[in-house]
């Protein structure tokens, strides 16, 4: 069986998220769990909450023991970007693009499933 957790606007470029989750797919919740534990950027907390969520919505629907889950997919997507503007030189004006993500994690608990990694832009 199949279960995953959404974390929709966090408040981190796409780029970053990536890199910390290109590492957890295939890998065992728990191991997962502890590899975020001890991380020491950013993104990794926000995988943490999200895996935690989504382990706690497989214990609580579907009855399953958290040792035989496996992270199947792991998908980082753009999500709104808030458009700012720094002031410069001569009454001119750069725009910065502060951008935001959303996050998925499936988790499944079959043996011998085929494991995806996403998209990536």
């Amino acid at each position: 069986m199949k279960t995953q957790a959404l974390a929709r606007n966090v408040r981190m470029s796409p780029l970053k998220l990536r890199e910390i989750g290109r590492n957890l797919v295939g890998m065992q919740a728990q191991k997962a769990l502890q590899f975020l534990r001890w991380s020491p950027r950013k993104s990794a907390r926000l995988f943490y909450k999200t895996l935690k969520s989504a382990i706690g919505n497989a214990e609580n629907n579907l009855s399953v023991s958290v040792e035989r889950l496996v992270l199947q997919e792991v998908v980082v997507d753009e999500g709104a970007v808030m458009k700012r503007f720094q002031p410069v030189s001569r009454g001119s004006a750069h725009p910065i693009r502060k951008r935001m993500s959303h996050i998925k994690i499936v988790l499944t608990d079959e043996e011998g499933t085929k494991v995806t990694q996403g998209k990536q832009k």
